[in-house]
């Protein structure tokens, strides 16, 4: 294979995970050890994130391939993609994390759903409870209706008691 066909394939591969995952984050690694990069790598695959430095002459051809060109201003300098088919927080949260140990690394973007977005919502959705922490808000918030429900019930059932008592 040619090395013009190689790079096709690596600009097709990287508008494909930019057009099919639920999130994408764009960071600055400059001044960060391999140790470190290392476990940063470590947290996003335990996360279920894949991490990958790209040249940023393919990433921006494949931005205009996925029709995501808001996302080349921030493609100078080195630059590594962390994309999640799965969770949309994971690696927001994870990058954000890490970049708040580590002032090396600078979050520049994201992609939210098909959307480009900026440093402050990749931050706001970084500072959102994962997943499972959602469902369980939400069931908090379900039951608690039943729950006023099942109180009531039962003091209604015993005021009763009381009178016939």
């Amino acid at each position: 294979m040619s090395v013009l066909e190689q790079k096709k394939q690596v600009v097709a591969d990287i508008a494909t995970k930019l057009r099919e995952s639920k999130s994408t984050v764009v960071v600055d690694y400059r001044g960060l050890s391999v140790a470190e990069v290392t476990e940063l790598r470590k947290q996003l695959r335990e996360a279920g994130v894949e991490f990958k430095v790209y040249k940023n002459t393919l990433a921006r051809r494949a931005t205009a391939e996925a029709e995501l060109t808001a996302l080349d201003e921030q493609l100078v300098g080195p630059t590594a993609i962390a994309f999640s088919t799965e969770d949309v927080i994971a690696p927001a949260k994870v990058i954000n994390e890490f970049a708040k140990k580590h002032e090396a690394l600078e979050i520049k973007a994201g992609v939210i759903e098909g959307a480009v977005a900026s440093v402050a919502e990749v931050k706001a959705l970084a500072e959102l409870p994962s997943r499972d922490g959602l469902l369980s808000m939400l069931a908090n918030v379900l039951q608690a209706p039943v729950r006023q429900f099942a109180l009531v019930t039962k003091a209604v059932a015993e005021q009763k008691e009381e009178q016939g008592a």
